[in-house]
């Protein structure tokens, strides 16, 4: 789901609040996270454009850079060719089997003269009797012929699919050579540049969804039974020179399991050795970093 971030002019802006104060109060605290995806090559040859920069916001299925495609889209062109030469081999069944028709529509009238010269005693039962013959056998020749044709026709509809498939492989091929960005978000790292050559899984660029930030913190046992997933809470974060910022923040995980308090960490209680990591999730605006720490203030439910 895509939030849209809309700036009033005449909003008034939320107070900075002294951080001291707030860390006194917060029932934990943790460093802000962010979906970090690191985009790879999916094929191999050299990037032909790559422009983009380190800070650079992108939107999701963005084309950002194309691998180069000519190799790929030459044997394309050579299997179109082949699909077309084979396709012209297909044979007119109409046309390879007239003559027979035309011979056993001709039979077929003579039968018909003969049996009423048979019936002015003009005609002997010999002569109707060859006539006869010699329409069974034109048919067989004609179904015979026909199942000939079928065969040759599906054996170059059989050709021609399997060629198409080929066709389709290449597509995917040459749409894996476009480089497109997978989620909206910052660009963080750049791993290759323009003009270089790349391989499937080289890595390209590192890319952080930096709109929806993740307050990682650890809370007690004794808290635990205070927090659901869901649950509202007040999250604040720190500016550095005693500053701190309010948002408001929504329990998105809880861990199931107890670990040591990180060093880095501080709780509520301090004599706490074990504690359960939580998942805020935080809308950011603009202001909170990767990396920048935070505290949480669990409200009532």
């Amino acid at each position: 789901m895509r939030i849209i971030r809309t700036l009033c002019a005449g909003a008034i802006p939320l107070l900075l609040i002294a951080c001291a104060d707030k860390n006194k109060d917060a029932d934990a605290s943790g460093v802000f996270e962010a979906t970090e995806i690191i985009v790879s090559s999916e094929a191999a040859g050299q990037i032909r454009q790559f422009s983009l920069q380190e800070g650079q916001e992108l939107d999701a299925n963005q084309m950002v850079g194309i691998v180069d495609t000519v190799q790929l889209y030459l044997r394309k062109m050579q299997l179109l060719a082949n699909v077309k030469a084979v396709r012209s081999r297909r044979p007119d069944m109409g046309k390879q089997i007239a003559a027979i028709e035309q011979q056993i529509a001709t039979a077929k009238l003579e039968k018909t003269r003969v049996e009423n010269l048979l019936k002015a005693n003009a005609a002997n039962q010999k002569q109707l009797d060859d006539v006869t013959a010699q329409i069974a056998v034109l048919e067989r020749q004609l179904d015979a012929q026909k199942s000939t044709l079928s065969n040759t026709d599906l054996g170059i509809s059989e050709e021609s699919s399997a060629l198409q498939i080929q066709v389709a492989q290449l597509d995917d091929q040459l749409r894996k050579c476009r480089i497109v960005n997978p989620i909206r978000g910052t660009v963080l790292t750049k791993y290759a540049e323009q003009s270089e050559v790349t391989a499937p899984g080289k890595a390209l660029y590192k890319i952080a969804d930096t709109e929806h930030m993740i307050l990682r913190a650890y809370i007690t046992s004794s808290q635990l039974t205070q927090l659901k997933i869901g649950q509202t809470v007040k999250v604040f974060s720190d500016f550095g020179e005693k500053q701190s910022k309010e948002y408001a923040g929504a329990v998105a995980w809880v861990s199931s399991k107890s670990e040591f308090t990180p060093k880095t960490i501080q709780t509520r209680d301090e004599r706490a050795n074990l504690v359960y990591a939580v998942k805020i999730a935080v809308k950011n605006d603009g202001l909170i970093k990767i990396g920048m720490y935070g505290s949480v203030k669990i409200t009532a439910q």
